[in-house]
Protein backbone atom coordinates (compact mmCIF):
# COMPACT_ATOMS: atom_id res chain seq x y z
CA UNK A 1 0.00 0.00 0.00
CA UNK A 2 1.40 3.46 -0.95
CA UNK A 3 2.34 5.60 2.15
CA UNK A 4 -0.18 8.16 1.12
CA UNK A 5 -2.47 5.51 0.76
CA UNK A 6 -1.57 3.63 4.10
CA UNK A 7 -2.54 7.96 5.78
CA UNK A 8 -6.17 8.03 4.73
CA UNK A 9 -8.81 8.17 6.98
CA UNK A 10 -10.19 4.27 7.87
CA UNK A 11 -13.89 2.94 7.27
CA UNK A 12 -14.89 0.83 10.24
CA UNK A 13 -12.81 -2.37 8.99
CA UNK A 14 -9.71 -0.58 8.31
CA UNK A 15 -9.94 0.22 4.64
CA UNK A 16 -8.59 3.38 3.66
CA UNK A 17 -11.19 5.87 2.04
CA UNK A 18 -10.11 7.13 -1.06
CA UNK A 19 -9.82 11.26 -1.18
CA UNK A 20 -13.17 11.40 -3.38
CA UNK A 21 -15.54 9.10 -1.72
CA UNK A 22 -17.93 11.14 0.32
CA UNK A 23 -19.12 10.01 3.87
CA UNK A 24 -22.50 9.45 5.70
CA UNK A 25 -22.23 10.04 9.04
CA UNK A 26 -19.00 7.47 10.08
CA UNK A 27 -19.73 5.48 6.90
CA UNK A 28 -17.69 6.08 3.64
CA UNK A 29 -19.77 5.54 0.49
CA UNK A 30 -17.31 3.36 -1.39
CA UNK A 31 -19.49 3.01 -5.09
CA UNK A 32 -20.34 7.27 -5.17
CA UNK A 33 -17.80 10.05 -5.67
CA UNK A 34 -18.12 13.32 -3.82
CA UNK A 35 -18.65 16.50 -6.39
CA UNK A 36 -16.43 19.14 -3.71
CA UNK A 37 -13.84 16.29 -3.46
CA UNK A 38 -13.31 15.64 -6.76
CA UNK A 39 -13.95 19.49 -7.50
CA UNK A 40 -10.87 20.05 -5.67
CA UNK A 41 -8.29 17.21 -6.91
CA UNK A 42 -8.87 18.42 -10.27
CA UNK A 43 -8.33 22.04 -9.54
CA UNK A 44 -5.26 21.29 -7.08
CA UNK A 45 -4.11 18.53 -9.69
CA UNK A 46 -4.83 16.13 -6.02
CA UNK A 47 -4.34 12.12 -7.03
CA UNK A 48 -8.11 11.14 -6.55
CA UNK A 49 -7.13 8.09 -4.25
CA UNK A 50 -4.78 9.43 -1.92
CA UNK A 51 -5.42 13.28 -1.81
CA UNK A 52 -1.80 14.30 -2.38
CA UNK A 53 -0.36 16.32 -5.27
CA UNK A 54 0.37 14.69 -8.41
CA UNK A 55 3.68 16.02 -9.80
CA UNK A 56 3.13 17.46 -13.35
CA UNK A 57 3.32 15.33 -15.88
CA UNK A 58 1.85 11.70 -16.41
CA UNK A 59 -1.73 10.65 -14.44
CA UNK A 60 -3.12 7.36 -14.81
CA UNK A 61 -6.76 6.03 -14.04
CA UNK A 62 -8.23 2.08 -14.16
CA UNK A 63 -10.71 1.77 -17.11
CA UNK A 64 -13.04 -0.72 -18.32
CA UNK A 65 -13.58 -2.93 -20.29
CA UNK A 66 -14.82 -1.27 -23.43
CA UNK A 67 -12.15 1.92 -23.12
CA UNK A 68 -9.66 -1.34 -22.53
CA UNK A 69 -10.67 -2.79 -25.63
CA UNK A 70 -10.30 0.38 -27.79
CA UNK A 71 -7.28 1.74 -26.41
CA UNK A 72 -5.54 -2.01 -27.36
CA UNK A 73 -7.18 -1.99 -30.56
CA UNK A 74 -5.92 1.22 -31.37
CA UNK A 75 -1.77 0.37 -30.29
CA UNK A 76 -2.47 -2.83 -32.30
CA UNK A 77 -3.12 -0.86 -35.01
CA UNK A 78 -0.29 1.80 -34.16
CA UNK A 79 -2.96 4.70 -34.04
CA UNK A 80 -3.18 6.90 -31.43
CA UNK A 81 -6.24 6.66 -28.50
CA UNK A 82 -8.28 9.33 -27.78
CA UNK A 83 -11.34 9.38 -25.92
CA UNK A 84 -13.60 12.87 -26.58
CA UNK A 85 -16.06 11.65 -24.18
CA UNK A 86 -15.91 12.56 -20.79
CA UNK A 87 -15.46 10.40 -17.86
CA UNK A 88 -16.68 10.99 -14.22
CA UNK A 89 -13.59 9.13 -12.84
CA UNK A 90 -10.89 11.23 -11.69
CA UNK A 91 -7.20 10.51 -12.08
CA UNK A 92 -4.19 9.65 -9.89
CA UNK A 93 -0.31 8.94 -9.57
CA UNK A 94 0.68 5.09 -10.74
CA UNK A 95 0.97 3.42 -7.78
CA UNK A 96 -2.23 4.74 -6.36
CA UNK A 97 -4.27 3.80 -9.19
CA UNK A 98 -2.11 -0.20 -9.41
CA UNK A 99 -3.09 -0.23 -5.45
CA UNK A 100 -6.65 0.65 -6.52
CA UNK A 101 -7.08 -1.60 -9.20
CA UNK A 102 -6.27 -4.72 -6.99
CA UNK A 103 -8.01 -3.85 -3.97
CA UNK A 104 -11.66 -2.51 -5.41
CA UNK A 105 -13.39 -5.33 -6.00
CA UNK A 106 -15.28 -3.77 -9.11
CA UNK A 107 -12.14 -2.86 -10.72
CA UNK A 108 -10.25 -6.35 -9.73
CA UNK A 109 -12.18 -9.31 -11.32
CA UNK A 110 -14.40 -9.35 -14.74
CA UNK A 111 -17.19 -10.88 -12.76
CA UNK A 112 -17.40 -8.49 -10.09
CA UNK A 113 -20.49 -6.55 -9.47
CA UNK A 114 -21.40 -3.04 -8.19
CA UNK A 115 -23.20 -2.65 -5.56
CA UNK A 116 -25.00 0.19 -5.34
CA UNK A 117 -26.61 2.11 -7.87
CA UNK A 118 -25.58 5.58 -9.32
CA UNK A 119 -27.80 8.15 -7.14
CA UNK A 120 -29.27 10.06 -10.28
CA UNK A 121 -28.33 8.03 -13.47
CA UNK A 122 -27.84 9.94 -16.73
CA UNK A 123 -26.20 9.43 -19.79
CA UNK A 124 -22.73 9.11 -18.12
CA UNK A 125 -23.74 7.02 -15.11
CA UNK A 126 -26.21 4.90 -16.62
CA UNK A 127 -23.71 2.20 -16.82
CA UNK A 128 -23.20 2.31 -12.68
CA UNK A 129 -26.23 0.10 -11.76
CA UNK A 130 -26.86 -1.91 -9.28
CA UNK A 131 -25.43 -5.52 -10.73
CA UNK A 132 -23.62 -4.06 -13.69
CA UNK A 133 -20.77 -6.24 -14.29
CA UNK A 134 -16.91 -4.61 -14.66
CA UNK A 135 -16.40 -7.42 -18.02
CA UNK A 136 -13.13 -9.01 -18.84
CA UNK A 137 -10.18 -7.08 -19.30
CA UNK A 138 -9.17 -4.18 -17.16
CA UNK A 139 -6.47 -1.81 -17.39
CA UNK A 140 -4.29 0.58 -15.47
CA UNK A 141 -3.49 3.32 -18.17
CA UNK A 142 -1.09 6.01 -17.79
CA UNK A 143 -1.80 9.52 -19.69
CA UNK A 144 0.16 12.46 -20.58
CA UNK A 145 -2.29 14.91 -18.97
CA UNK A 146 -5.66 15.47 -18.40
CA UNK A 147 -8.63 18.19 -19.25
CA UNK A 148 -11.40 19.37 -16.83
CA UNK A 149 -14.68 20.64 -16.43
CA UNK A 150 -16.38 21.31 -13.58
CA UNK A 151 -20.34 21.82 -13.97
CA UNK A 152 -23.32 22.45 -11.75
CA UNK A 153 -23.64 19.06 -11.11
CA UNK A 154 -20.92 17.06 -12.12
CA UNK A 155 -16.86 16.86 -12.66
CA UNK A 156 -15.97 15.48 -15.87
CA UNK A 157 -12.55 14.31 -16.88
CA UNK A 158 -10.63 13.61 -20.65
CA UNK A 159 -7.51 12.20 -20.93
CA UNK A 160 -4.98 12.73 -23.52
CA UNK A 161 -2.06 10.82 -25.01
CA UNK A 162 -1.63 7.16 -23.76
CA UNK A 163 1.96 6.82 -21.73
CA UNK A 164 1.35 3.14 -20.61
CA UNK A 165 -1.12 0.62 -20.79
CA UNK A 166 -1.02 -2.51 -18.23
CA UNK A 167 -4.39 -4.45 -19.02
CA UNK A 168 -5.35 -6.99 -16.57
CA UNK A 169 -8.05 -9.81 -16.39
CA UNK A 170 -7.78 -9.71 -12.98
CA UNK A 171 -5.91 -7.10 -11.03
CA UNK A 172 -3.57 -8.98 -8.91
CA UNK A 173 -1.56 -9.47 -12.20
CA UNK A 174 -0.27 -5.75 -11.37
CA UNK A 175 1.53 -6.54 -7.87
CA UNK A 176 4.92 -6.79 -9.53
CA UNK A 177 4.54 -3.51 -10.94
CA UNK A 178 2.84 -2.07 -7.77
CA UNK A 179 6.00 -3.53 -5.59
CA UNK A 180 8.79 -1.90 -7.94
CA UNK A 181 6.78 1.23 -8.26
CA UNK A 182 6.80 1.46 -4.47
CA UNK A 183 10.31 0.44 -3.96
CA UNK A 184 11.39 2.81 -6.56
CA UNK A 185 9.42 5.42 -4.84
CA UNK A 186 10.45 4.69 -1.26
CA UNK A 187 6.69 3.98 -0.80
CA UNK A 188 6.57 7.62 -0.52
CA UNK A 189 3.98 9.04 -2.44
CA UNK A 190 2.11 7.26 -5.56
CA UNK A 191 4.06 9.47 -8.21
CA UNK A 192 6.03 8.60 -10.56
CA UNK A 193 6.71 8.23 -14.13
CA UNK A 194 6.03 5.21 -16.67
CA UNK A 195 8.77 2.40 -17.37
Amino acid sequence: MPASVEARPRDGRGYPVPAITPWEGDAPQFALTDYGRSAECARNRLCSVCNTLMPKGPVWRVVGAAESSAIREAMTAGRPYRNLAPTLEAPGHRACMLYASMVCPYLARPNARRGTSAETPDDMTAHVVRGAVRGKLGAVVGFGDYEFAVTKSQVLFRFLEVVEFLPHDTADEHLEALRAELARSDGRLGGGQPR
